[in-house]
């Protein structure tokens, strides 16, 4: 297991994003993937897309982000990168539907954002699982479900 205890710096730093890009040519580049959540932590273990099992442990006053060096060597670099956020698209009906949608989205502790007329949750699970408990809402047209 491979302890990491500090960001070293950021992948789009100029100097290290040159290292960097040496190192992925020799196919030294390993990448962590986190969701949004993990960067939200700091001590947590998983293994990269290279197959190093890694043990995360930063101080409280650091942060992972996207792009944030955790190793950078002239054997390798480890890169922590986001996965991609998953939104389920949804609009109501009308102005009533509108606030029952929010209501209901902020007592489940959903994370949202706005686009235009349409409400957008972050799916930390299964889309299924959002389905199946807007279903109410969807079955009688108070709610669609749009294309994201």
């Amino acid at each position: 297991m491979l302890s990491l205890t500090r960001i070293v710096g950021s992948a789009s730093d100029p100097v290290i994003e040159h290292r960097l890009h040496h190192l992925q040519h020799a196919g030294r580049l390993e990448t962590l993937w986190l969701s949004a959540d993990d960067t939200r932590r700091h001590r947590l273990r998983l293994c990269s897309d290279g197959g190093t099992d890694c043990a995360i442990a930063l101080d409280r006053q650091q942060h992972l982000f996207n792009g944030a060096v955790l190793l950078l060597d002239d054997e390798r670099a480890i890169v922590v990168r986001m996965q991609e956020r998953q939104w389920l698209r949804l609009s109501p009906r009308d102005a009533g539907a509108a606030l029952e949608l929010g209501y209901f989205a902020g007592n489940m502790h959903w994370g949202v954002r706005f686009d235009g007329g349409h409400l957008l949750i972050e799916m930390a699970g299964v889309e299924a699982d959002y389905l199946e408990r807007l279903a109410p809402m969807l079955d009688d047209g108070r709610i669609q479900r749009r294309a994201a």
